[in-house]
Parts: C-alpha cells; sequence; structure tokens
C-alpha cells in the first residue's frame, strides 16, 4: 500500500482537525501507536493505549480533543472529537485512490442472457453468469465467476465480490456489498417426515437485501420457505454467518462471525451480536439488545437487552456470578474448616 498524505491534506479531509506540533515530513502510512516509525500516521482510539502516545514515533497521531500531552520533535498531534472516526475518513480516502479504476462494459468470457439488463455503466467481470429477466443497475460492479440467477434485482452501485452467488429472484438494494463466496438465497434447510423417511420441503421465497447491506467473505443467506427473508438497511453482518429461512433483520444491526440465526427468528433493529451466538427458531429480539460471543439464545429477548452465556442471561447477573467464583476457593477452604471442626468435636465427646 502506498499512500502521500501532505498535513494539509489530511487536516482538509477531517475539516474540524486542530494541530498541534510542526513536522516536514509528508505521510506515507498507517501503523499503530507502537509500531510506527518516522512518516507514519496513527491515532489514539482507545484510552488505554494513551501511554503510547509520547513514545510514538509517528509523524501525525489523531488524538482526542481533551488530549494535553506535547508532540515529540518534527511531530504533529492533531486534536478531533472521535480518533477512530477521523482515521476511518481517511482511510475512505486511501481505499478511493487505490481501487482500480474500473472501466465499464463486459468482459468476453461473460455469459450474459440475451433476456437480461445489464446497465450500460456496470462492469461485468471475467466468466460472470447472467440469466435471463436479471436486472442490473447503475455503476454496478461484478467481480470473476459471480452467478445471478434468473429475475434477480442488483441495485445500483453494487459490489459482488469474486464467486459470489445470488439466487433466482432475489433482491439486493442499493450500494450493497458482497464478499468473496457470498450464497444469497440458497434452498432453506426444510425438511419433515414421511412414513420415516426424510422429505425435503421446497423453499419457494427469495431474499431481500436492503440499502447499505454488507455481507461478510463465505457467508449464506437462505431463501424463505415462502415470503421473503430480510436483511434492513445499513446492517452488517461479518464472515461465516449462516441466516436461515424467513429471518428477518432490522436496520443497522450488526452481526459477528460464526454467528447462527435460526428459521423465521426476528432481530430488530440496532441489535449487536458477538461471535458464534446461536439463536433458535422463531423467536423476536428486540431493538438495540446486545448478545455477548458464544451466547445461547432460546426464547425472546426485550428490547435493550444485554445477556451473554448459555442459556443466555443478563450482563449484570453474569458479573454477580463471576464476583462469586472468584470466592469458591476460599468458602470451599472455610467448608473444609467446618468439617474438620465438627470431627474433632465428635471425638472429644
Amino acid at each position: 500500500m502506498q499512500i502521500r498524505f501532505t498535513v494539509e491534506d489530511i487536516l482538509e479531509i477531517l475539516k474540524d482537525g486542530r494541530r498541534r506540533g510542526v513536522t516536514d515530513r509528508d505521510i506515507t502510512g498507517i501503523a499503530s501507536l507502537q509500531e510506527a516509525e518516522p512518516g507514519d500516521l496513527s491515532f489514539l482510539g482507545n484510552r488505554k493505549y494513551r501511554q503510547h502516545v509520547a513514545g510514538s514515533k509517528a509523524t501525525v497521531i489523531l488524538v482526542p480533543e481533551d488530549y494535553d500531552g506535547e508532540p515529540r520533535k518534527n511531530q504533529i498531534l492533531i486534536l478531533v472529537n472521535d480518533p477512530s472516526r477521523a482515521l476511518a475518513l481517511l482511510c475512505e480516502r486511501v481505499e478511493r485512490e487505490l481501487k482500480p479504476d474500473l472501466t465499464p462494459g463486459v468482459d468476453p468470457c461473460a455469459r450474459i442472457d440475451p433476456l437480461a439488463a445489464v446497465h450500460p455503466t456496470a462492469r461485468i467481470g471475467p466468466m460472470c453468469v447472467i440469466e435471463p429477466h436479471v436486472l442490473i443497475g447503475k455503476e454496478c460492479n461484478l467481480e470473476a465467476r459471480v452467478f445471478v440467477g434468473r429475475y434477480a434485482r442488483i441495485g445500483s452501485n453494487c459490489h459482488l465480490s469474486c464467486g459470489a452467488y445470488v439466487g433466482p429472484y432475489c433482491s439486493l438494494g442499493e450500494r450493497v456489498s458482497l464478499m468473496p463466496g457470498v450464497v444469497i438465497g440458497s434452498d432453506g434447510f426444510g425438511y419433515g417426515g414421511n412414513d420415516g423417511a426424510i422429505q425435503k420441503i421446497p423453499q419457494i421465497g427469495n431474499v431481500e437485501l436492503e440499502d447499505d447491506v454488507e455481507i461478510g467473505a463465505n457467508s449464506t443467506i437462505d431463501r424463505a420457505r415462502f415470503g421473503e427473508t430480510r436483511i434492513g438497511r445499513g446492517s452488517k453482518i461479518d464472515n461465516l454467518v449462516h441466516i436461515a429461512h424467513n429471518v428477518r433483520i432490522g436496520e443497522n444491526c450488526l452481526i459477528a462471525a460464526q454467528t447462527g440465526v435460526s428459521g423465521s427468528t426476528v432481530i430488530e433493529s440496532g441489535v449487536e451480536i458477538g461471535g458464534q451466538v446461536g439463536l433458535v427458531g422463531h423467536i423476536n429480539i428486540g431493538k438495540e439488545s446486545q448478545l455477548g460471543a458464544q451466547s445461547g439464545i432460546s426464547k425472546d429477548l426485550p428490547p435493550g437487552s444485554k445477556v451473554t452465556g448459555t442459556p443466555a442471561y443478563s450482563f449484570l447477573e453474569d458479573r454477580r456470578i463471576e464476583v462469586l467464583k472468584r470466592r469458591l476457593p476460599e468458602l470451599f477452604k472455610r467448608v473444609s474448616n467446618l468439617e474438620n471442626r465438627g470431627e474433632e468435636e465428635k471425638e472429644s465427646l
């Protein structure tokens, strides 16, 4: 990664930053406080690392507005409201400059059905397959080996990474991002018994991804048995997540890696789910709830819940249990002393 920013460039991007110190260096890299070298930009995003600012070799450091330390020689501190957000703004600019200029058009190795409608500003990469009656919006970028099934809809400015699959009749809103290996619209896991045999239940619904949804690598979202599986506007799903049939996820949810959501569960807006969480089917998770990593969720949760563990219980209860666990050695010792005293009293009778 090669970048180059002057201090003035950085202040222009951030708009509200205030500088402290002077330097004649340009910025050519981004690194952590401890690993930064002259020419790097770093940031204090977590106050636990505050002690590393003074010794950092970074040329520019983004710090909170209340930071009262002084910069080293040939170093600048830029005071901002939120250093993490400020770094994100800079990285957005870097990302735009590093991305290749994508020329619209269809690679000769792609196969597009004559009945599909592809906007002339879209880019279709090699070995893509676009089935009949597909609609692909303006400025979409489909990398190599993307498959889009019949009657699917891809909104404008979507980015489908290599190997992504969008099943028949599924729909993506605008600015949707699918990372490599994502599967949208595979059959739901629906089976029933028939005279002792396992019989597949047809899954004839679809998947709807609203605007600004991002799906991480190798995650899978099953089509509905009937109706739709829906992911709300602005929600972000990490790698290796499975969303089962007829699940409905609200707006601006965050779901971390290796989470599994069983069929027909409803996750309301603003919910945050840690890694490796399992949710049973047909339950409702209230808005703005927080589910700790590796939680097992087996029942409805009201809005604003904060739970952890299997079965899940509140964060507050979890802290109380942890305090009691630390007291167990002392309690066992006291019980042992009581037992010994009882034995001694028996012998003295």
